[in-house]
């Protein structure tokens, strides 16, 4: 390719790629991962530590809890040297109005509009015609622009549309003042030759391309969206959405860590693509990497969708090695078996770094290097339980203690608190549990169940006081750390009709961690059900989606 032919684009510098990040927006779809408006302000917080340059905080129309949660981010995240903050918004003035005054407090608000050009998307979902679709795309631009100078345009299931009808849409939306337009794999369907060729064409059939930067968004149903992307950069795309752990609607959207890790360790490849000599050194995003692993571990936290064990970058296995053809030449030079160090995403190599006899100033020096900065409330929390493990655990490891921050710095509506569980199981008799609640409006509540296991019986009596109906579809473990003192990490998922809830929680007591998460989940299911309900036509945007 000639790196000429990927020359500057109006008012952008084109020496990187920017991160558009939807974790808050496309990945908060995924089953299950939804999250409450301070959930979403951990994440935003650290996604701008991260440095990612764009945050689509959420569809501001769909519901009041998306709109408060935009709103939030915008404000709090919003700042003037902070990152972007995105709204979507179908292409409708209401949805466009409801973005614009959601992003008011943001110092660099984008509004992100879409409609789908796909002729089975315009058959059987907008029921339109072409020329109605191109007409609609150009004023709701222009609408879009008349409260915010940066406006993304997407035309939802492109890859599938057109390339000619494409060409069209593109060059009315920016005509109209589009200074992003995004070519979405909303179905996961195209081949990476497939998207460049694409992205080719693009670039060369629509005359006023170099005004505005391209963009990509796909989804990961044949297992090849990292693969698009790199080739879609190779064609002169400059922005990239994606999410945290690659979490998202059906098989998720394209990772984060996975594209901008290429990026990275391949810079030598991708470096002529750029305009740039080979051996550059210059980054080709303004990721700070060594966030990368602390926020893959917030967002599975905060989200309850647990990172699998051999997962490209943040995977528990990504940096284990266990052959001992691999073990010899790790031990003689770590590059004969990895291409890139641990510590450049953020892992770090010691283990004891606490006891029992740490003070309150070492906790919080040892949080602050950890990348941990919490007010005094959180931070008291925190050492309590930290102090509590002391005294069980000899040795605490960093781990250990980011398990215990995560767990007790998760913002989660606390309306039932577990106040006492017991339980009584062996081979010889039927496992019973006792548990005692704190109620909402403060009652102490008691009841006992038996159950088939210690866990069940647990739940059991904990859903014979807080009469919820629901239906526990997951239930999983893991170890924090090494050892049979290791904290275990609990995370479920529960399901009160159509919607799910997770729930995560960590203690060195396993039975206590699986009440501790179920209480949770719960107490998400209870706020949900006791908050202000959307309308029907909100409900229905929210179903509408890239």
């Amino acid at each position: 390719m000639d790196a000429a032919a990927v020359s500057s684009f109006d008012g952008q510098a084109l020496d990187h790629v920017l991160i558009f990040d939807t974790t808050l927006r496309d990945g908060e779809q995924c089953p299950g991962a939804t999250l409450n408006t301070e959930e979403k302000l951990a994440i935003a917080r650290q996604l701008a530590r991260l440095g990612v340059d764009i945050i689509e905080a959420g569809f501001a129309y769909a519901s009041p809890g998306d709109f408060e949660a935009v709103q939030k981010v915008a404000e709090q995240v919003g700042s003037a040297d902070g990152p972007v903050i995105c709204s979507l918004a179908r292409a409708l003035k209401p949805d466009i109005e409801a973005a614009a005054e959601a992003l008011k407090p943001a110092a660099k608000p984008r509004i992100h509009t879409f409609i789908s050009t796909s002729d089975i998307h315009l058959q059987y979902q907008l029921r339109k015609s072409r020329a109605e679709v191109l007409q609609i795309a150009e004023e709701m631009v222009a609408y879009a622009k008349s409260f915010v100078d940066d406006v993304e345009f997407s035309m939802m299931d492109a890859t599938r549309s057109d390339p000619e009808y494409l060409y069209q849409v593109i060059e009315a939306a920016i005509r109209a003042g589009a200074k992003t337009i995004n070519i979405p794999d909303t179905v996961g369907y195209v081949m990476p030759e497939e998207f460049g060729q694409l992205i080719k064409g693009i670039r060369e059939n629509v005359p006023n391309i170099k005004q505005a930067v391209l963009s990509v968004h796909g989804h990961d149903d044949l297992g090849v969206s990292v693969a698009n992307f790199l080739e879609a950069i190779k064609q002169g795309v400059r922005q990239v959405e994606v999410t945290i752990n690659g979490i998202g609607e059906r098989a998720g959207n394209t990772a984060l860590e996975e594209l901008v890790m290429a990026l990275h360790v391949r810079r030598s490849y991708f470096n002529p693509y750029f305009g740039l000599p080979v051996d550059s050194e210059k980054p080709l995003t303004h990721i700070k990497t060594q966030e990368i692993y602390r926020t893959s571990r917030l967002v599975s936290n905060l989200t309850g969708m647990l990172v699998q064990p051999n997962k490209a970058i943040v995977g528990s296995n990504a940096f284990a090695h266990e052959s001992g053809i691999h073990q010899d030449g790790m031990l003689k030079n770590r590059q004969t078996y990895e291409i890139m160090d641990a510590q450049t995403i953020g892992l770090q190599s010691s283990t004891l770094v606490m006891g029992k006899h740490s003070g309150r100033n070492a906790f919080r020096n040892r949080l602050q290097e950890l990348g941990f900065h919490l007010s005094e409330q959180d931070l008291n929390k925190a050492f309590i339980r930290f102090k509590e493990l002391a005294d069980k655990k000899k040795e605490i490891s960093d781990l250990d203690l980011e398990a215990i921050v995560n767990d007790e710095t998760r913002p989660v509506p606390e309306l039932y608190r577990l106040d006492h569980v017991q339980v009584v199981c062996g081979d010889k008799q039927a496992p019973t549990a006792t548990v005692r609640l704190i109620t909402p409006d403060g009652q102490e509540l008691m009841d006992a169940a038996v159950g088939t296991g210690p866990v069940d019986a647990v739940y059991k009596a904990i859903n014979r006081i807080v009469d919820i109906p629901n239906k526990l579809i997951e239930f999983s473990v893991q170890s924090v750390t090494a050892g049979i003192d290791a904290i275990g990490e609990v995370t479920i998922r529960l399901r009160h009709e159509e919607r799910v809830f997770s729930g995560h929680a960590a203690n060195t007591d396993i039975i206590v961690a699986s009440a501790q998460a179920y209480m949770n989940a719960l107490n998400k299911l209870y706020f949900a059900l006791h908050a202000a309900r959307s309308t029907p036509e909100q409900r229905e945007a929210a179903t509408q989606k890239i």
